[in-house]
Order: structure tokens, then C-alpha cells, then sequence
């Protein structure tokens, strides 16, 4: 269907025609459980005598006026258009629709909460999915003002980008149908404030008896901003213990942005609402922040996953004035408000909270993803081509956020930070409530920096791939050094050098044991080969680091001595951010069969033992598991991953009672379950006959438990049940869900497989737990029917499921899905490389998603064929 999709052609020939948008919206959501009603009246200005076409996804059309005069809804309504043709000077259309709520996240998402039966509402718009709501001009370019009205239930709580101007009594229209239960209610109706100019993807809703938290801020140009947080009764105890927190960290971030772009905030109110079943992290609506509700704690998280709670809600606060004061005019500049949103977010969160090691987050987090999207064959240039909706699909991953906060932070270094913010301010002042591009972006940056940074931004931002640096150093009979030299080079499918500014660091061990920086050297690096003059004539380290502050995106290896050196002193690595780039780098060569994997295995626990970044920790964790798992010669994995098990139980047993390590440790601990006293371990704690000093057994801690366990076959029949039946809640049916499909039995996966694909009574958050629990547990024999299936099912899922589900299901980044990964990864290879010959007219993004697969599975043959030949 043509107009399901929007090429770039047809945006920029529809913004010629079409200008001065106004909406008037009412959405009426008393009329049932499956669907609502939407009146829109849209006038705009255009020029006389073309035609256009308005977005809508709707179930029904009973009304199209134009202009004054009805129109055939059969005939002017065809694949999710409706033409118009003989346009005026000014027009006017008038639109009702019968609209269907989503239970995937698209649209307007209804969920049912299973703890007290209330029903909740909320929009997610990106990409252009307004036109599931309401008749819309669904392209950013074309912003407009919007008067929002709506009718609910008289007991919800209703919300939109502005401040309702009034609420109204309807005693004589009810709800009926629309509750769970059967429950009857009289109807309100919010009318909403105008909205200024702006873009239909960040146009929101949500609706329901939410819990509300509500503060103000004193906006630096005088205002009072009014704030509010929300979400569902049922998590109402848990998020009042944060509230305060969350508060305040948001204000921190407003003075934060403020005074570093010198714009003070530039809405009319700033909401954050915590939804349940979110296909995605969290949302920029204006005014109106949509966060999955996994970020409110009822159970003990890490460190970690706080600290990302703190990233996500200032992420999505920098938005409010990169990417919705200012816009991209077309999606091909989709990087440019999520890269920038992750740069600052991270910087605010370093400088403006508690979390002042936030950089040492990033480098293993967002660098790390980056590290790894960028070295498969899918790879794209930060500013990609976005031809159409579908090039849209491809964008949202590692390159455009992690690349691209990296480059920036490359960027600030390259032009200095003053003179960066400087040039932010200028873009942010002159393109207030419009639109803009990269070029108007880097013409602000260039005025304030002095550099010409149009061959900077082709190198950084129009090419694909990455570099590796290396460093040649040579040293005297004294150990002092002659020359150093810092080598670049880059893959052969995208053979590009580029400039870094970057820094070297000169560690070693003090007198308290620890390795410390005694020295550092920033300098431009270009070419092949640099020469690093200041360092003649010193005295050689035990560790030279090159990028040492992790200013540059780049692949390192270190030299011969350095590298001897981390192995011996990792542990003793004061610095998180020194650490944080050493484990990565130990892991990139890990994975690219440079190094052997029971080495960075051993490595790596001891590193253990002594770190303390939450993130740090996590992604060494998962490091090791991946190693242990995937990269290890066949004869020697099982012994390896027991070894392993017993080291982090053991770790745990040592850990501090209570903190973050010692839950990380015991979690990691449950997904291995190949020592002897796993069962005894595990059924203890579940008990409570085994007690580790301060680690609580909490909800989350037992279906963990349970899960494990049942990834191992060793529950009881209907112990799953038992376990939901005694507190079903929204996330215990994710749990359950996911529990029952890691049993490695072929009923389980055949039953996961089954409600994968054709239950359409789960929710998304339930279709991705059952998903991920097939592919947890299981050896590669239980597997091996599931590849050719896994294959001739991939056409289907993309038929019929929306893009988001289509992704769980079939490329979750190795770590669950349909796509049977414990399978012999020669199969899986064999059949991919089929499937690709075959489809080779297939959308971009279905292809991009099968070639990654396939490329993992290479991968794992690669490296295990180097760590067998070591053996």
C-alpha cells in the first residue's frame, strides 16, 4: 500500500503546495474497548488549482467535507490517503473517522491493568503514526498549531501537550463498554489549550485513572512551569517513593540546558507519564513524555538501570528544545535530535547529578553498541538516506544514537566546548519553531569555531565504518622513549581516514597499588601515521593509552607492552572511564578472534572483583557470558561456563551485603545453572532456606529464580501458575509468560512459537517475553527444527505484524526472539545466506535484519575456530 508508506519525494512536493496548518481535533473514547471515534478539521493555505493528500489509518471514514462539499469517503479514502484534488487559497476539510486502538504500542495503545482492572491510554506518534489518531499532514516539516478536545470517562485523568482550558460535565453521555468490568460512568470533556507551531509526531494523548505527582519550576525567563508525574494506581506506591527524586533531577536538568544554550525552557507545562507495554524507551511529545513503566522500581535494580532512568528522562528533557523547538525537516536527519539527545543527556547527567562517572556509562553502553552496529555488513553513515518511511526503520540503532553521540563528543573536542554551545545557542535562537538540517547546523558551528567543517562532517558524518588506531613505540636500553607514532587505518569496504583530536595517557602502579594517569598528551591525529613528539624523551609507562578520556570514536589496540601490562592490572585500573575503554577494548579484540576468550574470561573476573560502575560491571558480565557461551572451544565450554558459574557464586558470597555487585552477581549467577549446587542454590534461595546477607528475594528476584529453574527443566508442574496466581500484575504476566517459554522441552518452544506468532491477545510486552524465553534455554539439537521454520516464517512476520513486533521477533540483537541462536550456527548461516539470495528485492530493513543474524552466527564460527586452533 502506497500510503501506508511517504516517500521523501512526496513530503517535499506536499510541504511545496501545502502551508499554515491549523487542526482542530476531537477524539471521543467513551464508544467501547476496540475503538474511538476522531473528528478533525484541518485548514491550511495552498496553491490553487494542485491537489495533496491527508494521513489516516483508520477503520472506518463516514465523513470527508471539502470545502464545504461532501465527498465520497469510497472514493476519496484509498490506502490510507484521502485526496484532495482543486485546491483553494484556503481550505478547509472536516474528517470523522472511527479509529482502533493499538495493543502494540503504535497509535493509541489501550491496556488493561490485570492488578485492579482499570484501562490506560497513551499516543506514541514516531514514526508518523499521528495518522492513526486523526486525518493529518504526518510529516515534520509541515508544523502547525492544534486545538485538542476529548472525551473520556468522568473519573480519568486526561492529558495532551498543553494545559486543559476547560473540563466539562456530561451527565448525559456515559462510558458504558468502554471500562472494564461492565462498569458504567458519566462522560467529560477536556478542551486543551492552543498548541504553538509544530510537528504532528510530537502531538500526544494519554488517558485513564492515572496517580498524579505535581510541582513547579521557576523557568529562567520568568514563567512558572507547571510539571507532573503519572502513572498507573497499581505502581502508585512505588513511584511516590521516587517522586521527589525525579523531580528534582528533571529540574537539574532544565537549569542545566538552559545555562549551557542560554534558551530557557520553551514550552507551556513539562508532564512525564510512566505507561505500561511501551515498544520503546520513552517519547519527546511535547509538554507530554511518555516512559515504559519498567522505570518505576518495585523491586531492587541496579545501579545501572537507575542511572539509565536518570539518561532517559533528561534524554528526552534536551529534545524538548533539539528536535522539538528546532525539527529536522525530513527523517534523514533523525540522528542529528537522537545523537544530541545522547550527548547531552550524558553530560548533563555527569555534571548536573550525582551520576558524575555517567561518561564511563556511556563508553560501555552507547559506545559499545555503536562499536558493534558499525563492524556488521549493515552499517550505514550517521547522516543516512532516508528515502522513504521504511529507510526509517533501519535508523533507530547504535549508529544513529551511540555513533552519533560519540561523534559529537568528537565534535566538542574538534571546535572546543565554549565556542560548541556557542554555535548550539545561534541554531537553537534562529530556527525556534521550525525546521531545520545539518547544514544549517554546522553554518552556526563554523561561525563560532572558525572551522570549515564541511569535509570534518563527510568524513564523520557521511561515511560508513570506523577506524583502529594503533600506537609504535620504541624505547632506549633505559626504557626511555625514541618515538612514538599512532597508526591509523580503516576496513576495506569503507576505506576512509579521519581527523581525531584525541588524547594519550601515561599509567602506572603507585606506591598504594592502584594504576594511575602520571601524565597525558592531546594532540590531532590524521593521516596513517601521526607522530607523538611530546613524548620523546620520557620515561615509558606500563600502560600508554591512546584515546585516553574516550574523546574519539575509534577501535583501539593497544601495544605489546600496554597490553601485558592491563592484563596483570586491570583490577588495580583506578579510573572507571580507564577502565571502562580498557574492558572494551579487551572485548573487541575478544570478538574479532584476536585474542583468546578464556583469557579475556579470566581477565575479566578478576576485573571483577574489584569494580564498582554498575554499567561497568553489567556489560562485563554479559561479556563474559557471551565469551563463555558462544567463543570458547566446543571441548572445553562446559567446564569453562562451570568454572564461571562457581567464580561469580563465589564473587556473590564475598560481595558486600546489599549492594549492587553482590545483586548483579547473584543474577548472573541463575543464568548459567551449570555447577552441581545450581538446583540446591537456586530452590534455597527461592525458599529461603539459603540467605545471602542482604540480598532480598523480591518479586523480581523470585520470577528470576523461577525462570532460571525453569530454563533447566527443574519445576514442578503448574508452578509457573501458582506463582502468577498469587499476585497477577501487569509485569508478572511478562514474567510468567517468558518462564513458561524457556523450558527446554520441544512442547515449550513449540508452545512459544505458536503464541509468538499467532496469539493476538498478547500484549507486546508478553509477545516479547514469550519470544525471549524460547530462545533462552536449550542445546543445539532442540533448536535445529526451529531453523528452516525460523526462515520460511520471516515473510509472515513481516506480512502481519507491525514493524516494531517484526523486529522482536526476528532480529533482537542475539539476545532473544524467534531467531533460534542456540542452533547450529552453520545452519543458521546456510539458511540466511538462502533466504538473502532469494528475497533480494525485500525491504531494506527485513534484509538488514537477516543479514545481522546471519553475520552473528558468522562471527561465532569465526571466533571458535580461532580459540580451537588454540587449543
Amino acid at each position: 500500500m502506497p500510503g501506508a508508506n511517504l516517500t521523501r519525494v512526496e513530503a517535499e512536493e506536499r510541504s511545496i503546495v501545502v502551508s499554515n496548518v491549523k487542526y482542530t481535533v476531537d477524539l471521543d473514547l467513551t464508544k467501547g474497548p476496540k475503538t474511538f471515534t476522531s473528528e478533525a478539521e484541518i485548514a491550511f493555505d495552498a496553491k490553487p488549482g494542485e491537489s495533496t493528500f491527508l494521513d489516516l489509518i483508520a477503520d472506518e471514514v463516514s465523513l470527508i467535507e471539502f470545502n464545504g462539499s461532501r465527498i465520497d469517503p469510497s472514493e476519496a479514502y484509498q490506502d490510507s490517503r484521502i485526496i484532495l484534488k482543486d485546491l483553494a487559497a484556503r481550505n478547509t476539510v472536516k474528517v470523522r473517522a472511527l479509529c482502533v486502538y493499538s495493543h502494540t504500542g503504535e497509535g493509541l495503545h489501550r491496556s488493561v491493568d490485570p492488578a485492579d482492572g482499570q484501562v490506560y491510554l497513551y499516543s506514541q506518534f514516531e514514526v508518523p503514526d499521528a495518522r492513526r489518531v486523526y486525518a493529518v499532514f504526518d510529516q515534520p516539516d509541515l508544523k502547525a498549531t492544534f486545538d485538542f478536545t476529548v472525551t473520556a470517562p468522568a473519573s480519568w485523568t486526561v492529558l495532551s501537550n498543553m494545559p486543559a482550558d476547560r473540563v466539562q460535565d456530561l451527565d448525559a453521555q456515559t462510558a458504558e463498554g468502554t471500562l472494564e468490568g461492565g462498569r458504567k460512568e458519566t462522560a467529560k470533556r477536556w478542551t486543551f489549550q492552543t498548541t504553538p507551531v509544530m510537528s504532528s509526531y510530537l502531538t500526544a494523548f494519554a488517558a485513564g485513572p492515572y496517580a498524579a505527582w505535581t510541582t513547579e519550576y521557576a523557568n529562567e525567563d520568568g514563567r512558572t512551569i507547571p510539571m507532573g508525574l503519572y502513572c498507573r494506581q497499581s505502581l502508585k506506591e512505588a513511584l511516590a517513593k521516587d517522586a521527589d527524586y525525579l523531580f528534582d533531577i528533571t529540574k537539574k536538568g532544565f537549569a542545566f540546558y538552559a545555562k549551557t544554550w542560554d534558551v530557557p525552557f520553551p514550552w507551556a507545562k513539562y508532564d512525564q507519564i510512566f505507561v505500561p507495554e511501551y515498544n520503546a524507551g520513552a517519547m519527546e511529545n511535547i509538554g507530554l513524555v511518555t516512559i515504559r513503566d519498567s522505570y518505576i522500581f518495585e523491586s531492587k535494580a541496579t545501579g545501572a538501570q537507575i542511572n539509565r532512568r536518570v539518561e532517559t528522562v533528561l534524554h528526552e528533557l534536551a529534545h524538548m528544545w533539539f528536535g522539538d523547538l528546532v525539527t529536522m525537516k525530513w527523517w534523514n536527519d533523525l540522528w542529528l535530535n537522537e545523537s544530541f539527545a545522547e550527548f547531552m543527556s550524558t553530560l548533563a547527567t555527569a555534571e548536573a547529578t550525582e551520576w558524575s562517572d555517567d561518561w564511563t556509562t556511556f563508553c560501555m553502553g552507547e559506545k559499545g553498541w555503536a562499536l558493534n552496529e558499525d563492524q556488521l555488513p549493515t552499517t550505514h553513515p550517521v547522516v543516512a538516506p532516508i528515502n522513504d518511511l521504511h529507510d526509517t526503520e533501519v535508523n533507530f540503532d547504535g549508529i544513529t544514537y551511540a555513533k552519533g553521540g560519540s561523534v559529537l563528543k568528537q565534535l566538542v573536542a574538534y571546535v572546543g566546548r565554549d565556542r560548541f554551545f556557542q554555535g548550539i545557542h545561534n541554531y537553537l535562537v534562529a530556527h525556534s519553531f521550525s525546521n531545520a538540517t545539518l547544514a544549517d547546523l554546522l553554518r552556526e558551528l563554523e561561525k563560532t569555531s572558525g572551522r570549515d567543517l564541511r569535509q570534518w562532517s563527510r568524513l564523520w558524518l557521511e561515511e560508513s565504518g570506523m577506524n583502529t588506531l594503533t600506537s609504535q613505540v620504541s624505547t632506549d636500553d633505559q626504557g626511555v622513549i625514541t618515538s612514538m607514532t599512532i597508526g591509523q587505518s580503516a576496513p576495506e569496504d569503507h576505506p576512509v581516514l579521519r581527523p581525531h583530536r584525541l588524547a594519550v595517557g601515561f599509567y602506572d602502579l603507585n606506591d598504594q597499588g592502584q594504576v594511575v594517569r602520571t601524565n597525558r598528551f592531546e594532540l590531532d591525529v590524521d593521516g596513517e601515521q601521526t607522530e607523538v613528539a611530546a613524548v620523546k624523551g620520557l620515561k615509558r609507562p606500563g600502560l600508554i593509552l591512546v584515546n585516553d578520556d574516550d574523546l574519539t570514536y575509534a577501535k583501539l589496540r593497544l601495544d605489546p607492552v600496554s597490553l601485558a601490562f592491563v592484563e596483570d592490572h586491570l583490577y588495580q585500573v583506578e579510573d572507571s572511564l580507564t577502565r571502562a575503554l580498557l574492558s572494551l577494548n579487551l572485548w573487541d579484540m575478544t570478538r574479532d578472534g584476536d585474542y583468546p576468550a578464556e583469557r579475556f574470561i579470566s581477565v575479566s573476573l578478576k576485573a571483577l572483583s574489584t569494580e564498582h560502575q554498575s554499567t561497568s560491571f553489567r556489560y562485563i558480565i554479559a561479556s563474559i557470558g557471551k565469551a563463555s557461551r558462544d567463543y570458547v572451544a566446543g571441548r572445553r565450554r562446559r567446564p569453562v561456563r562451570q568454572l564461571v558459574a562457581s567464580s561469580l557464586w563465589d564473587l556473590a558470597r564475598k560481595a558486600e551485603p546489599g549492594s549492587d555487585e553482590q545483586f548483579q552477581l547473584v543474577n548472573a549467577y541463575l543464568s548459567y545453572g551449570e555447577d552441581a549446587d545450581f538446583e540446591d542454590n537456586a530452590r534455597g534461595l527461592l525458599s529461603g532456606n539459603l540467605s545471602l546477607d542482604g540480598f532480598v528475594v523480591d518479586n523480581n528476584a523470585r520470577w528470576g529464580i523461577i525462570t532460571a529453574l525453569a530454563s533447566h527443566d527443574l519445576l514442578d508442574d503448574g508452578e509457573i501458575d501458582r506463582e502468577l496466581a498469587a499476585r497477577d500484575t501487569i509485569v508478572n504476566r511478562e514474567f510468567a509468560a517468558g518462564a513458561s517459554a524457556s523450558l527446554p522441552t520441544q512442547k515449550a518452544k513449540a508452545w512459544a512459537w505458536d503464541e509468538a506468532l499467532h496469539d493476538e491477545g498478547l500484549t507486546n510486552s508478553q509477545m516479547q517475553a514469550v519470544a525471549n524465553g524460547f530462545s533462552l534455554s536449550g542445546d543445539a539439537d532442540l533448536f535445529a527444527p526451529y531453523v528452516s521454520k525460523f526462515y520460511q516464517s520471516v515473510d509472515w512476520i513481516w506480512e502481519h505484524k507491525t514493524f516494531h513486533m517484526a523486529e522482536t521477533l526476528i532480529n533482537p540483537l542475539s539476545t532473544g526472539g524467534l531467531y533460534p541462536y542456540l542452533a547450529d550456527p552453520v545452519a543458521l548461516a546456510k539458511g540466511g545466506d538462502e533466504w538473502l539470495e532469494s528475497h533480494g528485492e525485500a525491504d531494506k530493513a527485513l534484509r538488514g535484519m537477516i543479514i545481522q543474524n546471519v553475520e552473528d552466527s558468522r562471527r561465532t564460527l569465526k571466533v571458535r575456530a580461532y580459540n580451537e586452533r588454540l587449543n
